[in-house]
């Protein structure tokens, strides 16, 4: 990486600061959330933040790994684990003495809460390459995300070796974690990039919504259903998959801008014959609420809800599709403007699924060229395999991997 002069780094701060005293202004104008003390259970089968109900804001940062070796790997991931049990979990830190630098930021207080913090780490495919001898454990369909037919992918935010996504009911709550971890794990890894989100609360009701105005993820499956987490969601034993992988999930991360001050000119009819749903209510164009099935069968030629409407092509809904179905964590983001004075924001889309190519990648195939494609940019993520839950306080995130 090359190295930033002191004027360059302070001109690239101000601008930055002054991004931040707006977005601040913004968020001035609104009551602040109240932290809670409120916390997700950091030990389990799995990981708790894919399937834990989704928080106002997130960091999902990408992260090449710098350890140089397996031993200083497997110390990395030991530590990742230790600050995420303890971040997740809230408390006092303990004093280091009035000569040593504090322990904590301080940026909560002196009693940091919970807040539903979740900590979910993945690992990506490079981090399989001949470094840390770990080739032959990579998990069967863990690949580098290649480049989809309407995409416009930046290199410098994509991949990486590990994800780690912080989410949470409060801003700063995301944020303490992040600095946190990235100070307990300096020397271990270097961030490669980052994109911070947040979810709106539900206008008026419902799925909370896109900067397209639409709801976001309302064809989920049911989280709450174990079996069908079983079948679209987690990686069982057999099928390929290495046995320490049993547990773990795949995990696609897109960056994807939208063209809001284009998508603003289009007419609302064309708008939901694009998605294939009324836009205020988030039904299917052929229902009325929201949850509401599509009936497909009753509309062969896509009078009502077209036949390259997002839903329609997302999701067919025929017996052939049915494991197709992915478990979508979106998050909205907002970076202020481009360098031509546009708004930058977009959807820092995240899915899960038992099988890259049968599910995301299958739907993915079937959406190119969409009538949306016009409206939306992808130019970032990323493929990881988010890695099996901690059991209990003496298992760690990857033992099973490194051991």
């Amino acid at each position: 990486m090359s190295t930033v002069g002191r004027r360059g780094f302070l001109a690239g701060a101000a601008a930055v600061a002054g991004t931040g005293l707006v977005a601040a202004d913004r968020a001035a104008a609104t009551a602040a959330p109240e932290r809670t003390s409120a916390s997700v259970p950091f030990h389990g089968r799995h990981q708790a933040g894919i399937t834990a109900p989704a928080q106002r804001a997130t960091a999902l940062v990408s992260f090449d790994a710098t350890a140089e070796n397996r031993r200083e790997l497997t110390d990395l991931l030991r530590t990742l684990t230790h600050r995420a049990r303890s971040l997740t979990a809230g408390g006092s830190p303990d004093s280091l003495g009035i000569t040593a630098p504090p322990k904590d930021s301080g940026t909560l207080g002196t009693d940091i809460p919970a807040d539903h913090l979740t900590v979910t780490v993945g690992v990506g495919a490079s981090l399989f390459d001949d470094r840390y001898g770990l080739k032959s454990r990579k998990p069967h369909r863990l690949t580098a995300m290649p480049s989809f037919l309407d995409d416009d992918l930046d290199a410098a935010w994509c991949h990486g070796d590990l994800s780690v996504q912080f989410c949470a009911a409060s801003t700063d709550t995301v944020l303490h974690a992040l600095r946190d971890v990235t100070r307990h794990t300096r020397g271990g890894m270097q961030a490669r990039w980052r994109m911070d989100g947040f979810v709106s609360p539900p206008r008026p009701s419902g799925t909370p919504r896109n900067h397209l105005g639409f709801m976001d993820g309302t064809a989920n499956p049911d989280m709450g259903n174990s079996r069908e987490m079983d079948r679209l969601v987690w990686v069982g034993a057999g099928g390929g998959e290495p046995g320490w992988a049993t547990g773990g999930s795949y995990q696609v991360v897109r960056l994807i801008r939208m063209l809001v001050e284009f998508w603003d000119r289009v007419s609302l009819p064309e708008q939901e014959r694009m998605f294939g749903r009324a836009r205020d209510t988030g039904a299917p164009l052929d229902g009325r609420h929201e949850k509401d099935a599509p009936q497909y069968a009753q509309d062969p030629k896509g009078d009502v809800i077209p036949l390259d409407s997002h839903i329609r092509l997302a999701n067919p809904r025929t017996s052939a599709t049915e494991d197709q179905c992915i478990l979508r964590r979106s998050y909205n983001y907002d970076r202020g403007l481009d360098s031509n004075g546009n708004l930058d924001m977009g959807l820092m889309f995240c899915c899960y699924q038992q099988d890259l190519a049968r599910q995301f990648e299958t739907v993915q195939k079937r959406l190119a060229g969409e009538p949306l494609a016009d409206y939306i940019t992808p130019f970032g993520g990323g493929y990881f395999f988010a890695l099996p839950g901690v059991r209990d306080a003496s298992d760690w995130l990857g033992r099973g991997l490194l051991a």
